[in-house]
């Protein structure tokens, strides 16, 4: 199958670089990257527009280039609870194609971002030409089906308090000698709420917690991890 892409080559050679940061695309031959370039359909969303619905029919697989994304679905409260917090050079969208399903959250951009679009049915047939496609594609599903059972694992078991010494740990960056969380503009306890299942009340009391445990420092811009040590052990309670 050949498709040969009519769109500037400038925002292909972009495409190519995302690829390559891709940890299991990467490794693709060139013609299967080629392949998936050929096909790609770029897109840009503002800050808060819904990129698509849960629901809503899978048909496509989207690589983040740049900016934040989050996936969710609402609770039978009425809740919203975070899948995913997606960053540049990921790709969503995928196990609903793959399963043949709609899709099962609703994603939505958290600052402007520009991605790219497969279409379904063209990434399908890719898959069936190149079987190294076909085993990246599965490498992607299989870490994140373990994301989701970590994620109802946490729900179901973990405190909020162990929830968040968790989250701030994986996401802590050096800087200075000093592990940091650094919080971007979108990165409120409303949103982080959402994204450690739970309320802001609840989240702004566990932190609360941490802080007078001397764990962490919450500054506007940024959340200090002063004890990684506590936080892991509070990770575990």
């Amino acid at each position: 199958m050949t498709i040969q892409s009519t769109l500037p080559g400038s925002f292909l050679e972009g495409l190519k670089l995302t690829l390559s940061k891709i940890e299991h695309f990467k490794a693709l031959p060139i013609e299967a990257q080629n392949a998936i370039i050929d096909v790609a359909i770029p897109r840009q969303y503002k800050a808060g527009q819904v990129i698509y619905l849960e629901g809503e029919p899978a048909e496509y697989v989207y690589i983040l280039e740049k900016g934040w994304v989050k996936a969710t679905r609402m609770t039978h409260e009425g809740r919203e609870q975070g899948l995913l917090f997606l960053r540049p050079v990921e790709i969503f969208g995928d196990i609903a194609v793959f399963s043949g399903t709609s899709y099962p959250g609703t994603v939505t951009a958290l600052e402007d971002v520009e991605a790219w679009l497969i279409p379904s049915q063209v990434l399908m047939l890719l898959v069936k030409q190149y079987p190294a496609l076909a085993l990246a594609i599965i490498q992607r599903l299989s870490e994140r089906v373990l994301h989701y059972i970590g994620l109802v694992e946490d729900l179901s078991l973990r405190s909020v308090e162990a929830r968040l010494a968790s989250t701030l740990l994986r996401n802590a960056e050096l800087q200075n000698e000093q592990l940091v969380v650094s919080r971007r503009e979108w990165t409120t306890l409303d949103e982080m709420a959402v994204r450690l299942g739970t309320v802001r009340d609840v989240l702004s009391r566990a932190m609360k917690v941490l802080e007078t445990e001397n764990l962490i420092i919450v500054n506007k811009q940024s959340i200090q991890l002063i004890n990684p040590q506590g936080l892991a052990e509070r990770a575990e309670r």
